[in-house]
């Protein structure tokens, strides 16, 4: 069985390249279009190992929120955080997660889940 990962992302054709990314990674892709929804997925299925959030997102808490509680919650859970419109501070990134910016560059990003799997 492939290793989930728990695509969070408002923008459709972003959301669709991040799942074919994960995909052809050879992992398995569960999709959300925001932080409510993630939430959502992630109490109902205990196999996410990944999680693989926007920042800038509708909903009750953006991406940064989202990994913050993820974390708190399932201590285990590797973070892939990424945005197009803001670098965020060293601070507010996660221990043992990690930042990309967009446009994805789709080496990079497989490199760095295929690390977070390992």
């Amino acid at each position: 069985m492939a290793m989930k990962i728990l695509v969070v992302e408002d923008e459709p054709m972003l959301l669709m390249l991040a799942v074919d990314i994960v995909e052809e990674a050879g992992f398995e892709a569960v999709e959300a279009r925001n932080a409510d929804e993630a939430m959502v997925v992630l109490e109902g299925d205990e196999d996410i190992s990944i999680l693989w959030t926007d920042i800038d997102m509708p909903g009750s808490m953006n991406g940064l929120m989202l990994a913050a509680t993820a974390r708190n919650r399932w201590p285990p859970m590797e973070i892939l955080i990424v945005s197009g419109m803001k670098r965020p501070a060293s601070s507010d990134i996660l221990d043992r997660g990690v930042f990309l910016p967009k446009p994805y560059d789709t080496h990079k990003i497989t490199e760095t889940l295929m690390r977070m799997a390992a």
